[in-house]
């Protein structure tokens, strides 16, 4: 396995060891009324994260689990590469890429990497460390249909054992609407997050529109960032970065693990798992919360989300 990407697989790997020996309830933490995974996160880094600081050249992925994140990161990795004239995909991960994921003296290391710092978090913006907000941060924000982010988020937590595992889609599915799975209410995150939609340092992207036309979601990614891309690296990007590309090297990225994390890549799975009351159910909660939100329309939940 590549040396680059031993950060992520080592952490992985630890918090699989950590949780195979935790009781369920063991598995999850409360931090300001939101539950996140013990075996990987924890009140002092949560704690230690709260005075991170910033730089102005940081580069940001947001997004809810399983709504894409690591298909993002890959893109980002790589137009950070062509925008140093480096060789694409060799770059070492020096750090867990997600922010608030690894040991609390994590921040002190991040102050010697160099610029510019990709970084990816799956926090709402109220707690992220507000030097971030401070420095005006390029921040892409990744959004994906709740139905497909269901799915995806159950087979994940039965398929790594980071996160507690669930005996039937039903259980994992009640857990999703009342706020009991890691991160907390995607409906919440997508209320929070659409409060700061409009400013320039924020892009928001949907996992839908980037299947739809990778090509473009790329370049207008590059362009946000301010990297120049000739056609040739464009199309490299778009490549690299096809769930086939991403899946064949997975074991690379992110040895014995990339199965889980590379499943199905696809729209529309919810269709193999919701029931007509769950579908109800959900649509009511989205209709309520965020329908009439740019980032809810943006999602255009009439077309990937009706049965």
């Amino acid at each position: 396995m590549e040396n680059s990407r031993k950060a992520f697989t080592d952490l992985i790997a630890k918090g699989v060891a950590a949780g195979s020996v935790m009781k369920r309830d063991e598995m999850m933490f409360s931090h300001k009324g939101i539950l996140y995974p013990t075996t990987i996160c924890s009140p002092e880094a949560f704690k230690a994260l709260e005075s991170f600081e910033a730089r102005s050249d940081d580069v940001i992925l947001a997004g809810y689990p399983k709504s894409g994140t690591n298909w993002l990161s890959q893109i980002l990795n790589d137009l950070i590469a062509i925008s140093q004239k480096k060789t694409l995909g060799k770059e070492k991960l020096e750090e867990f890429p997600y922010l608030e994921v690894g040991d609390p003296e994590k921040y002190e290391r991040m102050l010697k990497l160099p610029s510019p710092r990709f970084m990816a978090t799956h926090l709402r913006p109220e707690n992220l460390p507000t030097s971030i907000f401070r420095k005006k941060v390029k921040i892409l924000l990744l959004v994906r249909n709740p139905k497909d982010v269901a799915t995806s988020f159950f087979h994940f937590s039965n398929g790594l054992g980071i996160l507690p595992s669930y005996d039937t889609w039903d259980d994992f599915f009640t857990d999703f609407m009342s706020k009991k799975v890691a991160w907390g209410s995607y409906f919440e995150y997508l209320s929070e997050w659409n409060k700061y939609i409009d400013k320039e340092n924020i892009m928001a992207i949907t996992y839908e529109e980037l299947k739809e036309n990778p090509a473009l979601g790329v370049k207008n990614i590059a362009a946000f960032f301010g990297i120049p891309l000739t056609e040739e690296e464009l199309q490299l990007v778009v490549e690299r970065s096809s769930f086939q590309s991403m899946k064949k090297n997975s074991e690379k990225t992110h040895g014995s693990f990339g199965n889980v994390f590379f499943r199905k890549g696809g729209v529309s799975d919810w269709k193999n798992l919701f029931s007509e009351e769950q579908n109800e159910k959900m649509d009511k909660v989205f209709e309520e919360q965020v329908a009439g939100t740019k980032l809810g329309k943006k999602l255009k939940y009439d077309v990937y989300c009706k049965a």
